[in-house]
């Protein structure tokens, strides 16, 4: 119950830290973000609590979802910082903002996810706005491939999931309907494959969405600091989640599938 709440309290904390760090946030604002900490907070905490998960995949093969928080919460707490420092200048924030203004020049090339972004801004933005998209968009953009680097090297070199143990599946993948129809090991591969073409496709599909969707008259505020921090943090760890989906089900799906080798050559040594 200790560790529930403390997984809820963390969670509650990353969804109202724009809100407690940025500039700008008016007294409804803060009272809806309150609200939604509230329940995202309820919610970890009902699922954590219980014996068995029912939304959360990979609960018991740590560290996957750590990770993945941990990621961001990170991109979430630095973009809020640097918006932070663009009113109330500090060191930390000139330091976040010098890191990313490398990064986003370093990946702002035709064609890229940060150029897309960059392309967000409305007409008649200003120089500074434009700069500020292109660092939050390389400092997040930065986070997620760290992340995806970390996981990749952790399937690969140190054994996951089964390194402190046994892997069990309907445990970990509570959405995963085993009496769906077809091969488990096809519709985990299949599921994969599918998870790991969304997730690069995600980060130019995004800016193209946020485009059209603005182009019906829906306005997208990038000026404001609470809708470039969830934005930026979402395009950027959306896909990369989605990625470390599909290698973790291609990981289950390798373990599976040498199971079935290794049971179907000992059937073959006990009829010989």
């Amino acid at each position: 119950m200790v560790a529930a709440a403390a997984r809820a309290f963390l969670v509650a904390l990353l969804v109202a830290m724009p809100t407690l760090m940025a500039p700008g946030a008016d007294a409804d604002a803060a009272q809806m973000v309150a609200l939604l900490a509230l329940i995202a907070a309820v919610l970890t905490f009902v699922e954590y609590v219980s014996e068995y998960p029912s939304l959360i995949e990979f609960r018991n093969a740590p560290p996957f979802n750590r990770m993945r928080f941990l990621a961001l919460f990170l991109t979430v707490l630095l973009l809020s910082l640097i918006a932070r420092h663009q009113v109330h200048p500090f060191a930390l924030g000139a330091v976040l903002s010098g890191i990313g203004d490398v990064a986003g020049g370093i990946l702002d090339f035709p064609f890229s996810p940060v150029r897309l972004m960059v392309l967000l801004a409305p007409e008649g933005a200003s120089a500074a706005l434009t700069d500020l998209i292109r660092t939050h968009a390389g400092l997040a953009y930065l986070i997620s491939m760290g992340l995806l680097a970390v996981f990749v090297c952790l399937v690969r070199f140190l054994d996951w999931p089964i390194r402190r143990g046994a892997f069990n599946f309907w445990v970990n993948l509570p959405l995963f309907d085993p009496t769906a129809g077809g091969d488990v090991l096809r519709r985990l591969k299949r599921d994969a494959n599918i998870n790991i073409a969304l997730g690069f496709l995600l980060p130019f599909l995004i800016p193209a969405v946020v485009k059209a969707v603005s182009s019906l008259s829906m306005s997208i505020h990038l000026d404001d600091p609470q809708t470039l921090i969830w934005m930026t943090s979402a395009w950027a760890f959306l896909p990369a989640s989605m990625i470390m989906r599909g290698f973790a089900l291609m990981r289950i799906a390798e373990l599976i599938e040498e199971k079935r080798r290794r049971a179907y050559r000992q059937a073959q040594v006990q009829v010989a």
